[in-house]
Formats: structure tokens, sequence, C-alpha cells
């Protein structure tokens, strides 16, 4: 059995498809692609499909990952191909390598946000993220089954910055991406946050600028995953959680020529 993981983003008016629609979109995909997928035993079998920390709807993404189990084995690329081409045009899978490590789910310990908050003045936003970022606690409060929830949102955000849209045009970043793209002056928030729980989502971090600074949009900001991986420590970035698996699957071939090297004659 061969195991494929693959990233897929969720853009433009497809950001707000939930997570069942996707799963229903991608399974036909999966169908239209003729794709040799391994079923799950049992009365109504389905098909071996592992989706990990999927975005909230109503935010785009440039990172969603889910791993799929063949009864063949196909090329990573040609299988991306073929599934980009049956998704519809905002759902498209952007990368697929050969499962070879363990534990996907394991390695998205943290998520990069971009929040694109149309008619705030940069400079107000600054100093809302300054006082964010200054306070010890940032009590939030999120609506769940059991009735109203409050908890500290402060302990899980690891980075909060802001950028004007002239400055941040003109970075080398994933913002063309983004959704909502736009030539007008508006601030954007960079967010780095680490996956805990209770899970801190971008809507409890604008609830929270909102609490120790009454900053508070006129119209709902426009949020876009740009990345998720294990958090590095040293270099206060995200890393692809799909590098260990292209760094297993070049292992062998750069083995061979030390091993032959040193071989006797």
């Amino acid at each position: 059995m061969q195991r494929i993981r693959l990233r897929y983003t969720k853009r433009g008016r497809l950001r707000f498809t939930s997570h069942r629609d996707f799963q229903r979109a991608f399974e036909r995909a999966l169908r239209r692609a003729e794709v040799p997928m391994a079923y799950s035993a049992g009365f109504t079998p389905h098909p071996k499909v592992s989706y990990a920390n999927a975005a909230p709807t109503g935010t785009g993404s440039e990172a969603e990952y889910l791993e799929i189990a063949l009864t063949e084995a196909r090329d990573p690329e040609k299988l991306r191909v073929l599934l980009d081409e049956s998704l519809p045009a905002g759902l498209d899978v952007i990368d697929a390598v050969e499962a070879r490590t363990s534990g996907l789910a394991d390695r998205l310990t943290a998520s990069v946000w971009e929040l694109r908050l149309d008619g705030v003045d940069p400079a107000e936003a600054e100093r809302a993220v300054a006082a964010f970022n200054t306070a010890e606690t940032v009590e939030v409060q999120r609506r769940a089954k059991n009735g109203v929830r409050t908890f500290d949102a402060r302990p899980a955000v690891v980075q909060l910055t802001t950028h004007s849209a002239q400055t941040h045009s003109a970075q080398e970043t994933h913002s063309s991406k983004a959704d909502r793209p736009t030539d007008q002056p508006c601030a954007i928030l960079r967010l780095v946050v680490r996956h805990v729980t209770p899970a801190v989502r971008p809507d409890d971090v604008l609830s929270g600028l909102r609490a120790v600074a009454d900053l508070a949009p006129p119209v709902a900001a426009a949020v876009t995953r740009l990345a998720q991986g294990l958090f590095d420590e040293e270099t206060g970035t995200v890393t692809d959680p799909l590098a260990p698996d292209r760094e297993a699957a070049t292992a062998p071939s750069t083995a061979v020529p030390a091993a032959a090297a040193t071989a006797p004659v």
C-alpha cells in the first residue's frame, strides 16, 4: 500500500466551503481521476483519506494537508496534476509527496496567518498589536456548544506584527496569493500561532485586539493561512511538514555513490 501526502489550497470564494463540502468534492475528484484508492472495511467502506487540521470555514488557505492510501503505486506529481484538474478552481492541489515518514499530523504544530483589515489605518493597527504583545493575558470569549467559553489567547501567539498594504506588496511574501487582494491602503497583520488546546484562531486574536485596544475593523477581516508545520524556535519560522518525506526519498540515491567510492576495486 502506498501513501501520498498532498498540500492543497482554499482560495477566493472557495474559502467559504466547509470541511464536509471539501471532503465530498475531493472524493468526487478521486473517482474522476480514477485513483486506485484503498478502502476501509465494514458495511460502508470509505476511501482511506486522513485530513489534518483543516482551516475554519470562511478563511482562505495556502497550506491544507491530507494523506491518501493507494492499492497501486502512482507517481506523486502525476497524481497531483490529475487531482488538481478534477477539483474546482480555488481548491488547488499544489504539492504531493510519497509518505516515507510517520506522524504528519504531529508536525502541524503552528500556523502562519495573514489578516487583511480593510478600512483600518496601519498606525492604529500597530498600536493595537503593541498593546496585545505587551499584555500578559488576553482573555477572549467564544461561543461553544455548552455556552460561552472564556480563555487566555495570549500564550498561543508566538508572533504578531503589522504591515501596510504598500510596504507589504513590495516584499517577497505570499500576499499575492492571499484572499481579497487589494491596491487600497489597509492594515495587514501577520500572525504565527501555536496549535494548542483550546485552539486559538485568528478571530480569537481579533477579539483580543478589540479587548486590549478597542480595535474594531469596519468590515470582516480577510484571513488566509499561509503556512503550517513545525515551529522552529531558533529561526522563528514555521517549517515545511513535507520536507522530511522529500529528504527520505533522496537519501538512498545519495548514499549509493558514497558506498561505491569505498568499495574495493
